[in-house]
């Protein structure tokens, strides 16, 4: 059952890999198609925001399709669309080939997440989905990095052939070690969308939708505060995002496991402790050594965040699982995109340093989002034992 985790981790390293990669290129790609670094920024934008409007929809459309199948599908179309991307002699047509896969990414992840969820039992679900969000986090530690420096090394270009070879490396795995998988059980879209109706689904959007915005509030401007404040140069900057990602693997690993045991206590512990890591941020945002000590903190804690924001969403819609998964995935994409907005709008008035109290303030409002929601479960199951 494990290979059957690590080979879908590895999917989603593909996937992750190919939607951010571009990060580290687009200053390159601006100068080869002499347009300026916004415009080029709609090859982020425009992906995150297709993933946010059309995921549930591509999703449903998927749902009753042999799950194997459709994750094979998906990367092909990664692979393809890199391969364009890489020939592409104009701007519109490398914004098309970065369009195309994102309408599928959301049908990977979804079924990727909810197949890893249901390979075991229902107490050890967290867990297993942890090593699937392992993908992702190592694509942030390694992934980007990389396509960032095949650039660096040979031209712009070369980042997406990297794209297409990893993407392409899945795609066999997936064919090599997967068996079929077809769709357990074919659920209507009525019943799928009933989901909808559930107040505790609202409430676990609502929470996930408040913790991604904080930590991409802060988080999405790591660079620029190092540069700004810390005033780090550029490789020393780029050995603080590899610090932060690889402390992060072992922050994933482990709110997997306490998930596990508990998702309300580790939810609430999550938001305070991350609160507090931005607090030591802004403290020790002037010296070089408690900085580098902080971004180890800070990034352990925050990585897990997406594998407790997903949990706390498909936890209240067990009957759906690919659609709820879907569903998170757009939320998440929409937080990522606003958190960006509000961190820009925060240094734009108030400076750099203190861009860290955005993020504090959205965490003590999913506090309260988190303890509220807690509250109503009590009440409704009347029991005081631990919730999980």
């Amino acid at each position: 059952m494990k290979r059957t985790l690590y080979v879908l981790a590895l999917g989603i390293f593909g996937i992750a890999t190919t939607e951010f990669g571009v990060i580290g290129i687009l200053p390159q790609i601006a100068s080869a198609f002499k347009i300026s670094i916004d415009k080029a920024g709609w090859l982020l934008s425009a992906f995150a925001i297709i993933i946010a409007v059309f995921g549930p929809f591509t999703t449903l459309l998927f749902s009753g399709m042999d799950r194997k199948k459709a994750m094979t599908f998906v990367l092909a179309v990664f692979t393809i669309s890199n391969i364009i991307s890489a020939l592409a002699t104009t701007f519109p047509v490398l914004l098309f080939a970065r369009i195309l896969p994102a309408f599928l990414h959301p049908v990977f992840w979804s079924i990727g997440l909810a197949t890893a969820a249901a390979a075991v039992p229902s107490a050890e679900s967290p867990r297993a989905v942890s090593i699937v969000f392992g993908g992702f986090t190592i694509a942030s530690v390694l992934g980007i990095p990389l396509a960032t420096f095949m650039a660096a090394m040979f031209n712009w270009q070369a980042a997406f052939v990297l794209c297409a070879m990893v993407n392409g490396i899945s795609l066999i795995g997936l064919l090599v070690l997967l068996p079929p998988m077809p769709a357990i059980a074919r659920i209507s879209y009525g019943t799928q969308l009933q989901i909808f109706r559930k107040p505790a689904l609202w409430s676990g959007l609502l929470l996930a939708f408040l913790m991604i915005t904080a930590m991409y509030a802060t988080y999405g401007y790591l660079a620029a505060y190092l540069g700004t404040v810390t005033k780090m140069n550029g490789s020393q900057i780029s050995l603080m995002l590899l610090v932060f990602g690889i402390s992060g693997v072992g922050g994933n690993w482990l709110a997997g496991k306490l998930l596990s045991k508990n998702i309300v206590t580790t939810t609430l512990v999550f938001i305070v402790l991350l609160c507090l890591a931005h607090v030591l941020v802004y403290i020790a945002g002037f010296q070089f050594v408690p900085m580098l000590v902080t971004i180890c903190v800070w990034g352990f804690i925050h990585t897990g965040g997406f594998l407790i924001s997903n949990v706390n969403v498909t936890i209240h819609a067990r009957e759906a699982p690919a659609f709820v998964n879907s569903i998170f995935t757009s939320c998440g994409n929409l937080a990522v995109t606003i958190g960006a907005a509000i961190g820009g709008m925060a240094i734009a008035r108030i400076g750099v340093h203190q861009i860290v109290w955005t993020s504090v303030g959205l965490l003590l409002l999913a506090l309260l989002v988190g303890l509220f929601s807690r509250v109503m479960i009590l009440r409704k199951t009347r029991i005081i034992e631990p919730i999980i």
